[in-house]
């Protein structure tokens, strides 16, 4: 089934059709999901939250066709979940790892479980589980093709892990990959030009929001402690640059001014960071995407209220300039940038009754605005 981007209604009596402005919609409504580009430049949108205030769980996914403007149903996960993760693998097939599940009658549960999804034949396989579950985890392609999957929360407790594992796709297997020095969840992480994996900021059960950074070497096969943040933050955003520097923007500091508005860059040659200027406005649970022409783009999140406002950082100056909002205000949203160059906006909790948005919205830099 294809989704119609046109909505059309009828007058009877004129016998005309009445055709509104395309909107992108999704055929589900989603938060916390995930939107990965496949092969074709196409986007596997893949399970989430059904509903922010009541819970429940998709196993349902759909794939955008930028050709068309379209949502097509594509074939369902076997493991309803939320808060999972989605890496493409070198060989073209995505990794979905973890995340919240089904528990019927109780609250729920964190997830062992690992699913692969085929394009070549729309299809979900079941891969090697993980060792522990967890949720809130981050999980990143290294460069020889294997995965890291590092922290999160492992029970309805919200215990955390240190434990860290990687998968390798050639065997289907996940092996021990040291433990973290700190217990964390809601971090983010990103590759290195080095090759190493740079994990940051996130949240824990003894201090709250983390100012302190790891880092992994897969030649060791261990973690090591980086440069600390300047600000403590969590539900943060952090995007590899152009120039190899990494870009923390943004967060939520629990013990401290609560939204952040401030952003930092990270040197990785001389492990340190440095003040990236401010934001025009504070924002957590935002995204962040890196742009043909090496600025990123911050795209709504969460404040005092829930933000339709975006804007962009420029190296060049190492600030903030406002562009074009988008329609629809939201957090816990996915931005992907598409082949085009355009950024696709995909769900995420809206304002009204903070219910899962089903309107996705595409983002031209070279225009500013979105659609």
């Amino acid at each position: 089934a294809v989704a119609s981007n046109i909505a059309g209604t009828v007058n009877s009596n004129a016998a005309t059709l009445t055709v509104l402005a395309p909107d992108l919609r999704m055929l589900a409504a989603r938060v916390n999901h995930t939107a990965t580009l496949i092969g074709g430049g196409k986007v596997l949108a893949v399970a989430g939250v059904v509903n922010s205030s009541s819970g429940g769980f998709f196993s349902s996914t759909e794939t955008f066709d930028p050709a068309t403007t379209t949502w097509s149903a594509s074939a369902s996960l076997s493991v309803a979940r939320g808060f999972h993760t989605a890496t493409l693998l070198n060989n073209g097939k995505v990794l979905v790892v973890g995340g919240l599940g089904v528990n019927p009658g109780a609250a729920p549960i964190r997830l062992a479980s690992v699913e692969l999804y085929d394009p070549a034949t729309n299809s979900w396989s079941a891969a090697a589980s993980l060792s522990i579950a967890r949720a809130g985890h981050t999980a990143t392609l290294l460069p020889n093709g294997n995965v890291l999957v590092a922290g999160g929360s492992t029970n309805n407790a919200n215990q955390l892990t240190a434990i860290a594992e990687l998968y390798d796709p050639v065997s289907d297997s996940w092996s021990a990959a040291g433990s973290l020095l700190v217990v964390r969840q809601y971090h983010q992480a990103t590759l290195l030009p080095n090759g190493r994996i740079l994990l940051a900021g996130g949240n824990n059960n003894f201090v709250g929001s983390l100012a302190s950074t790891e880092l992994y070497d897969p030649s060791t096969n261990s973690w090591s402690a980086g440069a600390s943040l300047a600000r403590a933050r969590s539900q943060l955003s952090l995007t590899s640059l152009s120039d190899g520097k990494v870009l923390a923007v943004g967060g939520f500091d629990q013990q401290g001014i609560g939204t952040v508005a401030s952003a930092e860059v990270y040197d990785a040659v001389n492990n340190t960071w440095s003040a990236a200027g401010t934001l025009t406005a504070g924002r957590y649970d935002h995204t962040a995407t890196l742009l043909a022409n090496g600025q990123v783009l911050i795209a709504a999140g969460f404040a005092s209220t829930y933000l339709a406002s975006a804007e962009l950082y420029d190296p060049a100056t190492n600030g903030f300039t406002a562009t074009g909002g988008l329609a629809v205000a939201r957090y816990l949203h996915v931005a992907t940038r598409l082949i085009s160059g355009e950024v696709l906006v995909t769900g995420g909790n809206g304002q009204t009754n903070n219910a899962p948005v089903a309107r996705a919205e595409l983002y031209g830099p070279s225009s500013g605005t979105w659609r």
